[in-house]
C-alpha cells in the first residue's frame, strides 16, 4: 500500500502531493489533465519503470531531472530521481538505501489494466508474449535478467545475418547455443505460468459469464520443454542460410504464442468482442491472485487506466467484486460511472 505521492517535475506535474486512500482511489478529470501520469508515478516506484514510455520522457519539458516520493503502508519512504543530464539515468531509494535498478524483493507487486489490454487477443502475438513476461518478472526471481539476456543474444544473432556479407556457420554457432540455452529456460517458466492460470481460468471465466462455454489459454511452444534447447539448435543450425535471406531468427520463443479457444475452437473464428473481453478479465484478476500467492500474501496494487468507460454493467461489477482487498487506482473522465460501483467510502483525486 502507499500512503502518500509526491511528484516533481514528472510530466505535466511541477510539484504536487497526494494523499491517497488504502481502498479505492479515483482519478478524475478531463483528458489531459495527467489522469493516466499519476498512474504512471505509482508504478516508477513500486516497479521502476512506465508502462507507455521510456524514463527520459518522463521529465517535465525543459527541465533536468524529476522525483517522485512515496511511503509505504509501514511507513518506509521510496523515491526515484530520473536525470536527463549530465548521464541519463535513475536513482532509487527505499528506507535510506540507494539502488540503480530494482530487485524483485524491492519492488512492490502491481497489476494493470488499461484499455489496449482488452485487445490482446486480438493483435499480434507479441502483446500476449509480453504479458506472460510481464508477469514473470514479478514472480520468479532471476526472470528479468534473463528477458534481458534473451533479448540481447537475439539482437547479436540477428546483426550478424543482416551483415552484407554473409557471416559463417563458425560466426553463428556460439550465438545458436546461447539462444537455445536461454530460449530453453523462458519456455518453461512461461509454459509454467500458463498451466497455472489456465487450471482457474475456465472455472472463472464461467462464474463471469454465467455460461459453459470451457474456455483455455494453451503457450504454444514449438517442441516439448523437456528438449526444447536440442530442438532449437537444431532448428537454428539447418536454417542459417534461410535466416539469412530473412535477415532475422525464424525460430524461437520470440516466435511464440499464447492461445485462446472456445470449446476446443479458436477464439479469432468463434468467440464475440464481449466474450473475449471477460477472458481478458478473468485473466486480470487472475494475475492479483497469482502475484499474490507469488509474494508471500502481498497484495498487489491495481492500476486501472480508463478501464470502466470499456465495460459493460455486467463486467464493471464483475470486476468490482474482485477489488474489496486491494488499493486501487482507477482514472475516469466521470466519477459518477466508478462511485456508483462501490457502497465503500472511495478517496477521489481530482484533476484539472
Amino acid at each position: 500500500m502507499i500512503t502518500d505521492l509526491r511528484l516533481q517535475n514528472f510530466r505535466l506535474f511541477q510539484d504536487d502531493s497526494f494523499e491517497l486512500g488504502a481502498g479505492i482511489n479515483i482519478i478524475v478529470g478531463p483528458n489531459a489533465s495527467g489522469k493516466t501520469s499519476l498512474l504512471e508515478a505509482v508504478l516508477v516506484l513500486a516497479q521502476g519503470s512506465s508502462f507507455r514510455v521510456a524514463s527520459g520522457e518522463l521529465i517535465k519539458f525543459n527541465q533536468p531531472w524529476a522525483r517522485l516520493d512515496a511511503h509505504n503502508g509501514n511507513y518506509t519512504h521510496r523515491a526515484v530521481k530520473i536525470v536527463r543530464e549530465p548521464t541519463p539515468g535513475k536513482l532509487f531509494e527505499i528506507g535510506g538505501n540507494n539502488y540503480q535498478r530494482l530487485s524483485l524483493a524491492q519492488s512492490l507487486p502491481v497489476v494493470i489494466f488499461e484499455p489496449n489490454h482488452l485487445q490482446m487477443f486480438s493483435g499480434g502475438p507479441e502483446r500476449r508474449r509480453d504479458y506472460l513476461d510481464d508477469l514473470l518478472e514479478q514472480t520468479t526471481a532471476g526472470y528479468k535478467s534473463l528477458r534481458r539476456q534473451y533479448k540481447r543474444a537475439l539482437a547479436q544473432r540477428n546483426r550478424l545475418l543482416k551483415q552484407t556479407n554473409k557471416a559463417s556457420s563458425s560466426q553463428l554457432f556460439p550465438w545458436d547455443i546461447r539462444l537455445s540455452q536461454l530460449a530453453g529456460q523462458l519456455v518453461r517458466a512461461r509454459s509454467g505460468l500458463a498451466e497455472n492460470i489456465n487450471h482457474d481460468l475456465p472455472a472463472l471465466y464461467n462464474q463471469l459469464s454465467k455460461s459453459k462455454t470451457i474456455v483455455n489459454i494453451i503457450y504454444a511452444n514449438q517442441w516439448p520443454v523437456d528438449v526444447y534447447e536440442s530442438r532449437l539448435l537444431k532448428r537454428l543450425e539447418a536454417t542459417h542460410h534461410e535466416d539469412h535471406l530473412k535477415g532475422f531468427t525464424s525460430s524461437g520463443p520470440h516466435r511464440e504464442d499464447l492461445l485462446l479457444t472456445f470449446d476446443g475452437r479458436p477464439a479469432q473464428s468463434v468467440a464475440s468482442r464481449g466474450e473475449v473481453r471477460t477472458v481478458v478479465l478473468a485473466l486480470k484478476i487472475l494475475e492479483l491472485k497469482v502475484l499474490q500467492a507469488a509474494r508471500g500474501g502481498q497484495s498487489p496494487l491495481l492500476l486501472l487506466d480508463d478501464v470502466f468507460s470499456e465495460l459493460d454493467g455486467k463486467r464493471r461489477h464483475a470486476l468490482t467484486d474482485h477489488l474489496a482487498t486491494y488499493q486501487t487506482f482507477i482514472t475516469t473522465t466521470d466519477a459518477d460511472i466508478v462511485l456508483q460501483h462501490f457502497t465503500a467510502k472511495s478517496n477521489v483525486i481530482p484533476l484539472g
